[in-house]
C-alpha cells in the first residue's frame, strides 16, 4: 500500500450512490476486446477485485460461466446488486472483502481482475495470492484509463469540467495534502505494477488500447456525482461542511458553464495482461 498510508472502512464511505452517475465509462468494446484477447468462450470464472458498483465485472458477465465481485465496501457491493438485477444478469454474485483475505474459499479463476483497484491493496501479498487462484495460464488484468491522451485533440462543443479548479476548492476544504479515508497520500498512490507482477512470477505481459475519443455530455449534476464518487473528495470528508462545499462547488460550475453544460472527451481505456505460467499449479 502506499507508504504512510493505511486502509480504513472510511476510504470510499458515501460514494456508491455517486459512482455509476459520476464516473466516466471504459471506451465502448472494451469487454469485447477483452474476450477476444483471452479467447473467452463462456466457461471459466472471473474474480474482480474492488469490483465498486458492478461498472466493469457486469459488462464481462456473459463471456463467464460465473463472476465474483469482491469489495470491502457493502454500499458498493448493494448497488451491484442493483444493476445486475436491472440488466438481468443472474451469474453474478457479490462478497464483501478486502483483497488482502484472499483466497476466501472463493477458488480458482481463469481471469482475476483489477480495474483502478490494485494501487489500494498490498501489491506484492495480493500479487501472490492472486498468482495461487489462477488456473495455469489464467490472466491477471488491470484496466485503467489510459494516461496519455492526444497532445493537441480536437476542440469541444461545450467548456470542459473546470478540474484544476474544482481540486483548488477541495484542498480549501479538506487541506493540500491529499485525503484518502482517515489518512492522506502525501505521494499520491504507487504504480510500476509490472515490477511488482514480475516479482510474483507473472510473465508475458500484453498491453491493450482500447479507443474511444468522442465527446460525451456533462451536466453539473454529473460533475458533482463525480467529485463526490472520489476517494480524496468522498461526502464524509467534509462532516458539517458538505453542503457548503456543493453550494460553492455548483457556484464554480456555473461560472464555468452559465447553462450548467459541459463537454468530455472518452478516455481510451489501457489493458495490461500478465499469465500465470502453464507449468504452475
Amino acid at each position: 500500500m502506499p507508504d504512510g498510508w493505511q486502509w480504513d472502512r472510511t476510504l470510499f464511505q458515501g460514494c456508491a450512490a455517486f459512482y455509476e452517475r459520476g464516473r466516466l465509462p471504459y471506451a465502448p468494446g472494451f469487454a469485447e476486446k477483452l474476450a477476444a484477447v483471452l479467447g473467452l468462450d463462456g466457461r471459466g470464472r472471473l474474480l474482480d477485485v474492488g469490483c465498486g458498483p458492478g461498472t466493469v465485472i457486469l459488462a464481462l458477465a456473459g463471456f463467464f460461466t460465473e463472476v465474483v465481485g469482491i469489495d470491502p465496501d457493502e454500499d458498493m457491493l448493494a448497488e451491484a446488486g442493483r444493476q445486475a438485477e436491472r440488466r438481468g444478469v443472474t451469474n453474478a454474485r457479490w462478497v464483501a472483502a478486502r483483497a488482502e483475505d484472499l483466497p476466501a474459499g472463493l477458488g480458482t479463476f481463469r481471469a482475476v481482475l483489477f480495474a483502478q483497484s490494485f494501487h489500494w491493496t498490498d501489491r506484492d501479498r495480493v500479487a501472490a495470492t492472486v498468482l495461487d487462484m489462477l488456473e495455469p495460464g489464467g490472466a491477471f488484468v488491470h484496466m485503467s484509463d489510459l494516461k496519455k491522451p492526444p497532445a493537441e485533440p480536437a476542440p469541444l462543443p461545450l467548456p470542459a469540467p473546470p478540474y484544476a479548479r474544482i481540486g483548488d476548492l477541495v484542498r480549501a476544504y479538506l487541506g493540500p495534502v491529499r485525503r484518502a479515508g482517515q489518512g492522506t497520500l502525501a505521494d499520491g498512490t504507487p504504480d510500476r505494477e509490472d515490477l511488482v507482477l514480475a516479482r510474483a512470477g507473472f510473465e508475458n505481459v500484453e498491453r491493450h488500447v482500447v479507443p474511444a475519443g468522442h465527446v460525451v455530455d456533462r451536466t453539473a449534476d454529473d460533475v458533482v456525482a463525480w467529485v463526490f464518487s472520489r476517494s480524496d473528495s468522498a461526502p464524509h470528508l467534509f462532516g458539517d461542511r458538505v453542503r457548503d462545499f456543493e453550494q460553492d462547488l455548483r457556484a464554480m460550475l456555473r461560472q464555468a458553464s452559465p447553462g450548467d453544460r459541459f463537454a468530455e472527451r472518452l478516455p481510451a481505456t489501457e489493458i495490461m495482461i500478465w499469465r500465470k505460467p502453464h507449468g504452475e499449479r
